[in-house]
């Protein structure tokens, strides 16, 4: 039996009373959130710079001040301690953290076995490519030398080549999800940017046009008599 446009009409006028009012909430406090850069909102920006010091151990041999240390980060990794350190001007290795020998970046094959040892279904790889930092690949977007070890379910796993750790796990659910992102915050080229005018822009004209449907939905329609021609 077909469903007649004015029984349309009133299922969509109680469904106007139903989401209504939370749609009107959301999208306003979605243009709140788009006022101000993320930045700002965390109180990034009222940091004072402050000048880089390494960091020093004393009696390190591996954070000594000629070192030149910011980070120094200690894992295990094939069942012994190893000190992953990062310097002031962004270079990382990795040395055994009990002697201090320094240990050879990864390579495929390395980089391939820890894959298999430690994702699911991580042995079924299609390929093995070294990205460098500056020509990361757009779902890893980290500044860091990293293998990308493409596997069969179309899931990207970064093994970093000086950390010998996973860095990040980019799965086909995850692209989509990042693209929705990027479509929804009207930025995709970087897919960071939650505050610019576009963005703003369409948020305030959807609150305006959500707000003025919920002051319609206190209109009341009155029977018009029927004219015969």
């Amino acid at each position: 039996m077909a469903i007649s446009m004015r029984t349309l009409a009133k299922w969509h006028i109680w469904l106007g009373w139903l989401v209504g009012v939370p749609i009107a909430m959301w999208l306003a406090t979605g243009l709140f959130m788009t006022l101000r850069p993320i930045e700002e909102v965390r109180g990034e920006t009222l940091r004072r710079p402050v000048e880089p010091a390494p960091l020093v151990l004393p009696g390190s041999t591996l954070a000594s001040p000629e070192a030149g240390l910011k980070e120094m980060r200690v894992v295990m990794q094939q069942g012994r301690a190893v000190a992953i350190l990062t310097t002031l001007t962004g270079e990382i290795r990795r040395v055994d953290f009990a002697t201090g020998t320094a240990l050879k970046p990864l390579d495929a094959v390395a980089a391939r076995a820890l894959v298999a040892q430690r994702i699911e279904g991580g042995a079924k790889v299609e390929r093995v490519t070294l990205f460098p930092a500056d020509k990361a690949p757009f779902d890893f977007r980290r500044p860091l030398v990293a293998w990308q070890v493409a596997l069969a379910d179309g899931t990207n796993v970064y093994v970093g080549r000086d950390t010998g750790e996973i860095e990040a796990v980019r799965t086909r659910w995850w692209r989509a999800f990042d693209f929705a992102w990027g479509l929804h915050i009207m930025d995709l080229s970087e897919r960071e940017d939650t505050s610019h005018p576009v963005l703003i822009l369409f948020a305030a004209l959807s609150l305006t046009g959500a707000l003025i449907g919920c002051v319609l939905m206190f209109r009341r329609r009155k029977a018009r008599p029927s004219v015969n021609s």
